[in-house]
């Protein structure tokens, strides 16, 4: 099926606006890469000062071309770029690149010349890419519309490719997006499309991810990020990835302080808040990579092998100390390196010299090589139940042997029966690069990211997209009652989630002593009292809370105790009274929150609660509203899982309760973006399967 991008990244002509003899500087060097890639369209230099270039001519305006333009690359000063692209659209160009600088990220008038740039792409239907960026390039479609030396065209250098599918690259850094493609290119990684984003005038990272989850060509995409503008278009490219499959390989910078500053400077882009983003990539089984050799080699793995069906590796080398260092490599990443049975491991000892090792890792010695045990042993374990994976850790340093004949390797790694990754300990030749490309596999030269690499396989084989939030676990109800108030205290918050249809403690407040024996006879022993005042967030600090109250007697002296207390800590503090409620059954303290991040919306976030919140930080995060399914593997992505799960002995937790919770939640927050900024219940105590949860303390935040 056609896309709207089709014209832009496979045009029949290009028209090139500031077009170039001099081949040192930028217009030259965009037209000589168009060339030397075999663009096999038609290319039209735009440039009053001259007659022709390069033997094509050149035209003094866009409009004196006279036929259909499918794409426009524009090179001149940022001052004559608004004027260009008017006569662009004047002319019927349907899309316009803009590798000039000096526009958002400058800002002032500069920043005003992008908003007239953005105004006249709506106006007219043009599509606008860019400014401020390196291009693109794509080899399956022979267009080079960019400058980078990285697509340079050298006859003479060998051509070095290893894997049928293609890798296809987002950058909001050209810079980096070419990088990473040089990187890939190395190691014989086949490309589709490298697209460089830049300030996102008009086209942004969500479009161009859509082009590549629907493009053939693409088997797996990298992004490189640092905020994102077309939310919408970017969520939806992203749940279309996970639907049909697609890997997805991220990187997001602008996390720290400085990171930001520069995110915000480098492409005028706004580096949103690092969680919320990782966040959404969690939801939506995006591969979060923050190392570029490490991006490149999880894709290098994924191009190269099918996706594993759990998570045993097999360890196979000529070393015996690689061969441990590869099983500790792995195992810390958390997979298995299971010993194998008895019958595998005598079938593998008939290709090994006697000491020779077959348990896992399996030392087939440099002599076992030669005698072709390593290739015979990669074979039988190809075939075998008791392995997902195998990483095959050797020496490839030599320019003249390979321990391996490509008659027999490359059949099994057409196979695709399961993951084969071969890592050398030795810098890899050339020649042997070439050789083990030529059967359709890669050669490594990091330890710790093939076994991250292996790792994010063995996660992205097991990621399922959640099921939609089910908008009946939480009925519709207008709110906005509850929010007169600038802020809101305990009862305040709990008395809004109650009308919301959230299940809470059945509490009193009482503003009068002569209430007391009421609530007494309501609530029952032992029971807990808090102060109330939307002035005191912290009750604890004032001495504000008193618990296990068994006596009758008790009940008065603390009532007077909590006023007294916080008449003395916050004497400006407006009281409200004592909230009076029934001791909670023990559980296991759990936090649930929401906020709402300025990209994308409510985040819903769950994690082990009480005091120890803010120590351990031990929380999951992801986009509100979500299902109680979804908010059920949120938790079981928690350090704490344990906890809920029946830890030493300890009854399960009512598991189900809690989801159901959180998914509640979750769905207000949705909903009440206009009216909540945050949600914060903490602590949730989860009661044995069976018995529900309590909510202990919550408290509700209003949008400013």
């Amino acid at each position: 099926m056609p896309h709207p991008l089709d014209s832009l990244f496979a045009p029949d002509s290009i028209a090139l606006i500031g077009a170039s003899r001099d081949q040192e500087k930028i217009p030259g060097r965009l037209l000589s890469m168009l060339r030397k890639n075999e663009f096999p369209g038609k290319i039209y230099p735009i440039n009053p000062n001259y007659g022709d270039i390069d033997g094509l001519k050149c035209y003094s305006a866009i409009a004196d071309v006279g036929q259909p333009i499918d794409l426009a690359i524009v090179i001149i000063p940022a001052r004559a770029v608004l004027g260009a692209l008017e006569q662009c659209a004047a002319a019927g160009v349907k899309n316009a690149v803009i590798i000039s600088s000096g526009f958002a990220e400058e800002g002032g008038d500069s920043a005003a010349m992008q908003d007239a740039i953005v105004a006249l792409a709506k106006k007219t239907g043009m599509r606008v890419s860019r400014p401020n960026a390196e291009g693109f390039y794509s080899p399956v479609q022979r267009v080079a519309a960019t400058f980078s030396p990285t697509v340079d065209v050298k006859p003479d250098a060998p051509q070095l490719i290893a894997t049928t599918r293609r890798i296809g690259i987002v950058a909001q850094s050209g810079g980096i997006g070419f990088a990473i493609y040089h990187r890939a290119k190395a190691l014989g990684i086949a490309l589709s499309y490298v697209i460089s984003a830049g300030n996102e005038s008009d086209l942004g990272a969500g479009e161009f991810l859509d082009y590549m989850v629907q493009d053939a060509s693409t088997d797996v995409i990298l992004l490189f990020i640092e905020g994102i503008r077309d939310v919408d278009k970017f969520l939806a490219a992203a749940k279309r990835a996970a639907e049909t499959g697609k890997p997805v390989i991220v990187t997001k910078v602008g996390r720290s302080g400085a990171g930001e500053r520069a995110a915000a400077s480098h492409t005028a882009s706004m580096a949103g808040w690092s969680a919320a983003y990782d966040a959404v990539f969690a939801k939506y089984g995006f591969i979060v990579s923050n190392d570029l050799d490490e991006a490149v080699t999880i894709a290098a793995v994924l191009t190269t092998n099918p996706m594993p069906k759990g998570d045993r590796v097999a360890v196979l080398t000529v070393s015996g100390g690689a061969g441990i260092w590869g099983a500790d490599t792995v195992a810390m990443q958390g997979l298995q390196v299971p010993e194998l049975s008895e019958p595998i491991q005598t079938e593998i000892k008939k290709l090994l010299p006697s000491y020779g090792a077959a348990g896992n890792p399996i030392d087939v010695t440099a002599q076992g090589v030669h005698s072709g045990g390593l290739q015979n042993s990669i074979d039988l374990l190809s075939v075998s139940d008791e392995v997902d994976a195998i990483l095959v850790v050797l020496s490839l340093s030599s320019d003249t042997r390979m321990p391996f004949k490509q008659a027999e390797l490359k059949p099994v790694i057409s196979a695709q029966r399961k993951p084969i990754v071969f890592y050398s300990y030795t810098l890899p030749s050339q020649f042997a690069r070439t050789e083990l490309a030529a059967s359709g596999a890669v050669a490594l030269s990091g330890l710790t990211h093939v076994g991250v690499a292996l790792r994010r396989m063995v996660e992205r084989a097991k990621f399922r997209l959640a099921p939609p939030a089910d908008a009946v676990a939480l009925p519709l109800r207008d709110l906005s009652a509850h929010l007169k108030s600038a802020t809101l205290s305990e009862s305040d918050s709990k008395a809004l989630l109650r009308d919301a249809g959230i299940a809470v403690p059945d509490e009193i407040l009482v503003t009068e002593k002569s209430a007391l024996d009421a609530a007494i006879a309501r609530a029952g022993f032992p029971l807990v009292m808090k102060i109330q005042s939307r002035d005191i967030p912290h009750k604890s600090e004032v001495g504000g809370v008193r618990v296990n109250i068994a006596t009758k007697g008790e009940v008065f002296l603390a009532y007077e105790a909590l006023l007294d207390s916080a008449r003395r800590h916050r004497p400006d503090a407006v009281i409200q009274g004592v909230l009076v409620g029934p001791m909670a059954k023990k559980g296991v303290e759990i936090i649930v929150g929401t906020m709402q991040d300025a990209t994308f919306g409510a985040m819903i976030m769950v994690g082990l609660g009480g005091i120890t919140t803010e120590l351990f930080r031990d929380v999951v995060y992801r986009p509100a509203p979500v299902s109680a399914a979804e908010a059920s593997a949120m938790l079981a992505e928690l350090k704490a899982a344990p906890l809920l799960n029946g830890f030493r002995g300890a009854a399960k937790a009512d598991i189900p309760a809690l989801s159901l919770l959180i998914a509640q939640v979750s769905l207000l927050a949705a909903r009440s973006s206009g009216g909540i900024s945050e949600i914060e219940i903490n602590p949730v105590l989860v009661h044995p399967e069976g018995q529900g949860v309590t909510i202990v303390d919550a408290l509700v935040v209003r949008k400013k």
